[in-house]
């Protein structure tokens, strides 16, 4: 399927320079429909987590689908609100009093992180008509490897504790009166399984409010769109939230709206050998796919294979100073040559919103497939982007 796809984006896309992020419309819709039909049978309403997809000029396709969009602060909450419309919900470790009051307008829902951020600004929420909830933090960790996007981690800031709540005094008479809700995000790119590790977890710590508020959060890590998800898992799971607690539940799933439905296109500068064949490309991990290098992360590359697998092994890395701008090792049924053409798949989540011009380095163009195999361009970046942030 993919190995077809990016020979479909390397033929519609042939004229455009290269690198460029290419978001495929088909691909995508493949994954709405998936997200409707799991929101429609569980009973619950799913939000785009703009933190991981922002590519506004597709919103209008995705609030046919999902019910609103999930925003990590004040500029994200204001696209939101202006680009997607329906509900908008926010969340941040702590707000700034200098922009609560402009998010005020924007949100409908403002997760708070600690019982102090309620105190500080729930009167507001209150006065404003709008909904406050609570992130809880159950302490339950269940992924492996990525320590780095763990919130239930010893010594984590994200989220209140059970401990932190009785510290708090007296919940039930200062802090609940002003919740309508209560949030968790604990996963990360995890299957239906973990939550309901997670869902014990809570329930036992924090089960005892969650029919005092009107709606449970579930934040987001989710890969509901992913062939080996169990979908009917989560189904169960978020109707028995419903029917126990009385409760509307929310997912909020970022990656897996465009998981598999994004490629970035680059082309090969130069190759050359040290102990290895290496090839320099036109994209950087370091600035067009940070993950490779947070996670770590090794992205698919359509048709190429491990390293060893296939005759031709090259080692990827992009033209930055940087020595560990790397991508990978790659194997390959011929050499790689200049002016050969590359195609990363899983390349919309985490790219355009973390990307960055180090070195000096362009922006990826951003370009969309339609169904039909039209290529638009969407946004091309140039000079004025670079020195913009300087």
């Amino acid at each position: 399927m993919q190995e077809r796809e990016a020979a479909g984006v390397l033929r519609d896309t042939a004229a455009i320079r290269t690198p460029f992020y290419v978001v495929d419309e088909t691909l995508l819709k493949k994954n709405l429909e998936i997200l409707k039909d799991t929101a429609e049978r569980a009973g619950c309403r799913i939000l785009l987590a703009q933190k991981a997809f922002s590519m506004y000029s597709v919103y209008p396709l995705i609030r046919q689908y999902l019910s609103g969009t999930a925003a990590s602060g004040l500029y994200e909450a204001r696209l939101g609100k202006t680009e997607f419309g329906g509900e908008t919900h926010v969340f941040s470790a702590a707000y700034r009093p200098d922009e609560f009051d402009e998010i005020l307008n924007y949100a409908d829902h403002i997760v708070f992180n600690t019982p102090g951020q309620v105190l500080k600004y729930g009167e507001k929420v209150k006065k404003a008509g709008k909904q406050a909830g609570l992130r809880l933090n159950p302490e339950c960790s269940t992924q492996e490897g990525h320590a780095i996007y763990d919130p239930c981690a010893p010594g984590s800031r994200m989220g209140t504790t059970l401990s932190m709540l009785s510290e708090a005094g007296n919940f039930e008479e200062t802090i609940l009166p002003y919740l309508n809700g209560f949030h968790m995000h604990t996963l990360c790119e995890q299957n239906s399984d973990d939550l309901e590790t997670t869902l014990r977890a809570a329930e036992e710590k924090f089960g005892a409010w969650f029919s005092k508020v009107k709606w449970l959060n579930l934040g987001g890590g989710h890969h509901i769109t992913r062939e080996d998800y169990d979908r009917e898992r989560l189904i169960r799971l978020v109707c028995g939230l419903r029917e126990k607690y009385g409760v509307e539940v929310y997912l909020e799933p970022g990656e897996a709206v465009v998981l598999n439905a994004g490629f970035l296109v680059t082309s090969v500068l130069e190759t050359m050998e040290n102990g290895m064949q290496i090839a320099i490309l036109d994209t950087s991990a370091a600035c067009h796919m940070p993950d490779v290098l947070e996670m770590p992360y090794r992205p698919p590359l359509i048709g190429a294979g491990e390293a060893g697998e296939k005759p031709y092994t090259f080692r990827l890395g992009g033209p930055t100073c940087l020595s560990g701008d790397c991508i990978g090792d790659y194997s390959f049924e011929a050499p790689l040559k200049e002016g050969g053409r590359l195609v990363f798949g899983d390349m919309a989540l985490y790219t355009m919103v973390k990307n960055n011009t180090f070195n000096g380095m362009p922006l990826p163009s951003i370009v969309y497939r339609h169904e039909d195999g039209t290529a638009e361009v969407v946004r091309a970046f140039g000079y004025e982007n670079f020195v913009g942030r300087l």
